[in-house]
């Protein structure tokens, strides 16, 4: 089983980055695939989650308006567009597979099976 986001690099505010993460070792369309990003210093932060099957998407607070998630199973890739990136946006973001459905009371707090590598996403002038 493996996850990898890649995407991210060195943006201004206000640009935008779309980060994607490609999956391989298991059937994608039966996993929910949640991004989460990590800042020096700061525990981790889930940041947007998609579920199977109706592939309803949920969003942090600090992130929705701006980051759109959305998956493609044919490419087993999930996406994560970023726009109006904010300084604050600077993290490693990681992606991760749950098995099943995420619900929008719950999905940050659930249990993802697999974790991949992150991705630096730095927001700077």
């Amino acid at each position: 089983v493996q996850l990898q986001a890649s995407g991210g690099g060195l943006v201004q505010p206000g640009g935008s980055l779309r980060l994607s993460c490609t999956t391989s070792g298991f059937i994608l369309d039966f996993y929910a695939i949640g991004w989460f990003r990590q800042a020096p210093g700061k525990e981790r932060e889930a940041v947007s989650s998609i579920s199977t099957s109706d592939g309803s998407a949920y969003y942090a607070d600090s992130v929705k308006g701006r980051f759109t998630i959305s998956r493609d199973n044919a490419k087993r890739t999930v996406y994560l567009q970023m726009n109006g990136l904010k300084p604050e946006d600077t993290a490693v973001y990681s992606c991760a597979a749950k098995w099943g459905r995420v619900y929008e009371e719950s999905w940050p707090r659930v249990y993802y099976d697999y974790w991949g590598q992150g991705t630096q996403v730095t927001v700077s002038s």
